[in-house]
């Protein structure tokens, strides 16, 4: 297993940023690699599950297992058959902005081949 950390700055208030995560039917507003999100509930919260479908029609599994509102962070695990990675996200106050990071473990290819669209989704997340 590997363990890779992506961040991003931006202009956007940590609220807004927090939003975008909090709120699961934004994702695909701002991460152009997931097509539409399927679950229960709406909002983030702690055993939320339900699936992400990618633009290119795959479908994962995923359950959040943390959230704290307060501190503005979430970890959750996503699973595509066999593959699963384990993902942790933090918004934080920058300057007049915000940043995120996204903290991810798994096989380290998996990883090296989302990275791209996954900062390209946070950098999206920053920008009002």
């Amino acid at each position: 297993m590997t363990r890779m950390t992506l961040s991003a700055k931006g202009t956007a208030s940590p609220d807004t940023v927090w939003q975008g995560y909090a709120g699961v039917d934004q994702w695909p507003s701002w991460s152009p690699q997931i097509k539409a999100v399927h679950s229960a509930g709406h909002r983030l919260s702690p055993g939320l599950s339900g699936t992400v479908e990618s633009v290119a029609g795959s479908r994962a599994a995923f359950v959040v297992e943390a959230v704290d509102h307060d501190r503005r962070t979430w970890t959750w695990r996503v699973r595509l058959g066999r593959i699963q990675i384990r993902l942790h996200h933090e918004v934080r106050p920058q300057g007049r902005g915000s940043a995120t990071s996204l903290t991810m473990h798994g096989p380290r290819l998996v990883l090296l081949a989302y990275a791209p669209p996954a900062r390209l989704a946070l950098h999206r997340l920053v920008q009002p």
